[in-house]
């Protein structure tokens, strides 16, 4: 078995370091500025009937899904960072998946500026600015929780046996890999179906979905190694908090927001409770 957990950690520790690399990370926003300046040239030209008819059919004539464009790319950089925090503790996963529903809520204000005319006008488009405004101040609201959430995070002394420590990690660390191979798969089913005109599929939901059963399965593994119904209580109590956020992704505008507020609240008062009357329960895993 020991041999098992290191094999994993061979294969994630070096994917892992090469993707928190400043450099990388530097490239990838270079390569996205690229990106959305192409966009918009194509855009343009698109809306000035200078490319070909069976190709401007296919792409946008509004300069803000180029907007949309570049939010989904960052939007997809972030869910790659959360594949590979899952191997640390529950409360980091977490507060990585409440950064992904800000974005989320911002790409949607975003989007709404896809439906509108351009020039913008505010004649008609009332509903939209008001989606815009739910989805803008729901986002900051999740942003500003988010940092009284981690500012009451505490690290408590591991009390677990070093092997169950370094087994449990490699359990996640496994997870975590078997995730990032399920993105991949997804993610390119859903660019080969939009690129063949079976309609816009986004992929996102249906991974949050697996996310959630990612968490619950790492909730059950994570009683093999820390049996306390304390510390079980609290993880579970993360994982019902990933539930609200999924339900939130799926909820009609303003509902949204109120259930994204209401995940981060329950996860804010679960870590306080957990923190200050059962400091015992508090783990690195």
């Amino acid at each position: 078995m020991h041999t098992l957990y290191e094999r994993i950690t061979y294969l994630f520790d070096p994917l892992h370091a090469f993707y928190e690399h400043e450099n990388l990370h530097r490239k990838l926003s270079t390569v996205l500025v690229f990106l959305f300046l192409v966009s918009l040239l194509v855009i343009e030209l698109n809306r000035r009937h200078f490319l070909p008819v069976p190709l401007a059919g296919m792409l946008p004539a509004n300069h803000f899904y180029a907007v949309q464009m570049a939010f989904s790319i960052i939007l997809v950089l972030e869910v790659i960072s959360l594949i590979f925090v899952l191997p640390c503790s529950f409360s980091r996963s977490l507060g990585k998946q409440f950064e992904i529903l800000s974005l989320i809520l911002i790409r949607n204000a975003f989007k709404e500026l896809s439906y509108f005319p351009e020039p913008i006008t505010y004649l008609g488009n009332e509903e939209k600015i008001l989606h815009i405004l739910s989805n803008g101040f729901g986002a900051l609201l999740i942003f500003a929780l988010l940092g009284v959430y981690y500012k009451i995070q505490v690290r408590a002394e591991e009390q677990s046996k070093p092997m169950d420590i370094l087994g449990f990690v490699a359990a996640k660390k496994g997870i975590s890999l078997l995730l990032l191979a399920a993105f991949v798969i997804m993610g390119g089913y859903s660019v080969v179906q939009n690129s063949v005109g079976e309609g816009h599929v986004d992929f996102f939901h249906d991974f949050y979905t697996l996310l959630i059963l990612t968490d619950i399965l790492i909730v059950l593994i994570s009683q093999c190694f820390h049996p306390s119904a304390k510390f079980v209580f609290r993880n579970s109590g993360y994982a019902l908090s990933t539930l609200m956020i999924r339900i939130a992704l799926v909820a009609p505008v303003y509902f949204n927001v109120l259930l994204g507020g209401a995940a981060i609240g329950f996860a804010i008062l679960l870590s306080l409770i957990s923190n200050h009357l059962f400091p015992e329960t508090v783990h690195r895993g």
